[in-house]
């Protein structure tokens, strides 16, 4: 039978203790209840690149990062200010979406400890940057897709140059994609065309079975071009590649308005203008363009559905995804819950327990690593095979609490990895810490499908700092293959 480890974890007060069992309570108590999704879906939307320079006003929120500090529930497009924030509130309105903005200032970056960094989120919409994304940057966002992260391109015309530094959004864009460190030989299979087109309705293909198309927030029928500009599409580089609507008079490899395709084990979607996304409402002194309820077009739909696509909302559609060919569903970790204790985990000792002091999401049994107040290690890992030709996904519930007060400094993390059978690390997933603290568990959902066909490791390890006390909890994990 499995130890309490009462002595090793300690909270900072009583008030501590007894807040932190109530929360586990009433997440275990409305389990069963229906919820209005699995998980948030993480999004993060750029605005570090200059997105609101000259009339531009593409962002969510004022407040930055969280929107939610203008209107924790908010039901009109303006309860938060922003052209975007249609796309934002309609979101938020699900219960299924986590949305954050990078504000002005800030870098792009992939595996650290800030909040914003893009290991915490599932999709990054850039709408329409105007300053060049550095090196760092190029890689992180590539980096990123790569290894499962969803990218929302929004273009303007060319010479669209908002800030005069000389440019602009369709240049920055080819820029990222020609010119990075992971892969610049053409790695979507498409490239953005150097026009100004000043007007067009642009139609959607048939095809019943697209999730971007015919998804759970509308059917898509046509876009609105108000300066804007198309892509050329190059299967030859990317067979995943794929036009969903095209400029008139214009479709296969030509004049594709709207754009999705895959990289790595993430998702691509391109737009190519910024006014179907506008909805007219913004920061005063700005002239805005009502295109997102444009009554001779759909873009709420189209916007909404591309989001929860990129984000893994979606089976299907788009540009593809997933292994391919025929695959037995099935979920592939043994004692995902933890409840028969350590096998076949491995484990440091204690990190498998029934303690009371954490909550179990279900059951008693979950995985506790780190939460001692000093410096400490703590690992959990199993081996799996992943089958050939399986989409395969990572889920697991993780808990986080803290004594730590800072809002900047991540003291203590938590990685979670993917190893091969040496034990080098393929890929880092996601890096946690004692700024994720929140009451309650939240579900983490990765693509693994890039593994198929071969035997890997998932690893978790928590780092621990010298003083004041950080508990990375995990509950109900699973991989599951399709």
């Amino acid at each position: 039978m499995l130890g309490f480890r009462r002595s090793r974890h300690r909270l900072t007060t009583a008030a501590a203790v007894f807040g932190l069992l109530v929360a586990g309570a009433a997440v275990q108590a409305s389990a069963a209840a229906p919820a209005a999704a699995a998980t948030p879906h993480r999004i993060l939307f750029d605005n570090a690149h200059a997105e609101t320079a000259g009339n531009a006003d593409w962002i969510i929120s004022t407040s930055q990062p969280d929107p939610l500090g203008q209107d924790s529930s908010p039901s009109a497009e303006t309860d938060w200010t922003g052209a975007l924030s249609s796309w934002g509130v309609a979101l938020q309105k699900t219960g299924d979406y986590s949305l954050k903005t990078l504000p002005s200032g800030s870098s792009l970056a992939y595996g650290g400890s800030t909040a914003t960094d893009l290991s915490n989120f599932d999709t990054l919409v850039l709408p329409e940057p105007n300053t060049l994304f550095t090196t760092a940057e190029k890689t992180a966002i590539m980096t990123f897709v790569k290894n499962g992260g969803g990218l929302f391109m929004v273009s303007d015309h060319t010479g669209a140059d908002r800030n005069n530094d000389g440019e602009d959004a369709v240049e920055i864009l080819n820029d990222l994609m020609t010119n990075n460190s992971v892969d610049s030989t053409d790695p979507f299979g498409f490239s953005i065309d150097t026009l100004s087109i000043s007007s067009d309705y642009p139609s959607a293909i048939s095809d019943s079975s697209n999730a971007v198309l015919h998804g759970s927030f509308g059917t898509v029928t046509k876009s609105l071009i108000a300066s804007g500009t198309t892509a050329t599409l190059k299967p030859a580089d990317n067979s995943a590649v794929k036009g969903l609507l095209y400029r008139t008079g214009y479709s296969g490899n030509t004049g594709a308005f709207f754009a999705t395709s895959t990289f790595g084990s993430g998702r691509v979607a391109f737009w190519g203008d910024s006014s179907p996304i506008d909805d007219g409402t913004g920061q005063s002194g700005n002239t805005l363009y009502d295109g997102w309820n444009d009554t001779g077009a759909t873009n709420a739909a189209l916007a909404l559905n591309a989001t929860e696509w990129l984000a893994g909302g979606s089976s299907s559609g788009g540009g593809g995804g997933g292994g391919g060919g025929t695959c037995t569903a099935a979920q592939l970790l043994a004692n995902p819950g933890f409840e028969s204790g350590n096998t076949p985990w491995t484990a440091t000792s204690g990190v498998i327990t029934n303690s009371s002091s954490e909550a179990a999401r279900t059951g008693s049994y979950k995985a506790w690593l780190n939460g001692y107040g000093s410096a400490n290690t703590d690992t959990l890992s199993q081996p799996v095979t992943i089958p050939s030709g399986c989409a395969a996904t990572l889920n697991f519930y993780l808990h986080v609490d803290t004594a730590e007060t800072t809002t900047s400094t991540a003291y203590d993390t938590l990685k979670a990895q993917v190893l091969n059978s040496s034990g080098t690390v393929l890929s880092t997933l996601a890096t946690y810490s004692n700024l994720n603290a929140a009451s309650g568990y939240t579900l983490r959902s990765f693509d693994l499908s890039s593994y198929a066909g071969q035997t890997v490791t998932v690893k978790f390890t928590g780092t621990e700092g010298s003083t004041l006390q950080t508990s990375f909890v995990l509950d109900d994990t699973a991989l599951n293959v399709s």
